[in-house]
């Protein structure tokens, strides 16, 4: 594939291993493992198995009529919400802890911003009898409770990041930390971030989404491409998953949607195309927000999923090469598309969705149109801020 990852752990100029020398070991004995074990009959049909029986595969992919009305076109939603645990985050959760039990893993250690990757990490370390640790910044424990509460009626330990900006960075940095002094554990990093093998492996286990996308419009319109696919862009693992088997049909047009917070020249924003530029973060070349000393410009979005200073390599790469188009939504105006599927489809969507969602006001689709559009989790962790502003948006 012209988009695939290279044997270094490239996308063109992006991705790598850029780690101290005490997690070069951890991170080869991952990709040891992964290229051991992922793609043999029995790995693939336990996690196929479990996608099934317990995230409850495939996740539908839903003509939403009064949205496809609204914008003149055909808009499919590719319903992630309706996996276990709220979003697309159980499918990579999976994948990396199957993996972590043939490597003779017991200990789990995950990052999380909005919360939907500490929980379906939480989940399938329950399921599996893994003992796990998730860091957390300490704004997002405040603002996602529910989450919080989830993991650890999960049996997880939820440790706060409490410097910084207390947000997904910091979760993340904590993590490599304790990952360093403890190198028997395992991390299961949530998004197509990281060093080599980590955005491989995450998007090769989100893949799924594309692949079902798929044969799901073979069944609907007898053929497997759509016109467009949109998602919405953090670190960027939903997104991955939903271009993967796409990526090398220029005919489908990819739309990832980034967080522009308060407005991109605010000071307060996670675009980080538009404001970012190539340097190092979390042991891997990418795009991020950074000053002229290389130093992180801390990221802002209302929704914690997206407040990331970077993208994923991948994404770095589909921007860079132009294959993907970038665009970006405002707190206003995903919540704004937030109240308007819930209005007119009846479907309540995470804040990191609605930033997708409020692309479709930006485009301008033909009547014979098929748009996918990755709603990538459901809303419920995200109620208090939605009614906090319901005055004003319904």
């Amino acid at each position: 594939m012209k988009y695939e990852v290279n044997e270094k752990g490239f996308y063109g100029d992006f991705g790598g291993a850029f780690i101290p020398e005490l997690l070069h070991h951890n991170c080869e004995e991952l990709k040891e493992a992964l290229d051991k074990y992922s793609d043999t009959e029995e790995f693939k049909n336990e996690f196929d198995l479990l996608l099934k029986d317990y995230v409850g595969r495939p996740s539908p992919l839903y003509y939403a009529p009064n949205l496809s009305k609204k914008y003149n076109t055909n808009i499919l939603l590719k319903r992630e919400d309706l996996n276990h645990t709220g979003a697309h985050k159980v499918n990579n959760a999976i994948g990396q802890a199957l993996l972590a039990k043939r490597m003779g893993k017991t200990k789990i250690i995950a990052e999380t911003g909005a919360g939907q990757h500490g929980v379906a990490t939480a989940t399938v370390c329950a399921l599996l009898d893994l003992e796990c640790t998730v860091f957390m910044g300490e704004i997002d424990i405040a603002r996602q409770a529910p989450n919080v509460a989830r993991m650890q009626m999960l049996g997880a330990k939820v440790i706060p990041a409490t410097s910084g900006s207390k947000t997904l960075k910091d979760a993340t940095n904590e993590a490599i930390r304790y990952w360093i002094n403890n190198p028997e554990t395992f991390y299961i990093i949530g998004s197509v971030v990281g060093p080599h093998p980590y955005p491989a492996m995450v998007t090769k286990f989100q893949s799924i989404i594309s692949e079902e996308i798929r044969f799901q419009l073979n069944e609907k319109y007898g053929k497997e491409t759509p016109d467009y696919v949109i998602a919405c862009v953090g670190g960027g693992s939903n997104a991955a998953g939903a271009f993967y088997h796409f990526l090398d049909d220029e005919n489908v047009i990819l739309i990832a949607v980034e967080a522009a917070g308060l407005g991109v020249e605010s000071g307060e924003t996670a675009a980080t195309t538009i404001k970012g530029t190539e340097g190092i973060i979390h042991g891997s070349r990418t795009l991020l927000m950074q000053d002229k000393d290389g130093q992180i410009v801390e990221p802002y979005s209302i929704s914690a999923g997206l407040d990331y200073p970077g993208v994923g390599p991948l994404h770095a790469h589909l921007f860079k090469t132009g294959r993907a188009e970038f665009l970006n939504a405002t707190d206003d105006e995903a919540l704004e598309a937030a109240f308007l599927l819930t209005k007119i489809e009846g479907i309540i969507p995470a804040l990191e969705s609605s930033h997708a969602l409020a692309a479709l006001e930006k485009m301008n689709f033909k009547p014979q149109d098929i748009v996918v559009l990755n709603l990538s989790g459901r809303g419920d962790k995200d109620l208090e801020t939605y009614m906090k502003v319901s005055e004003k948006y319904s």
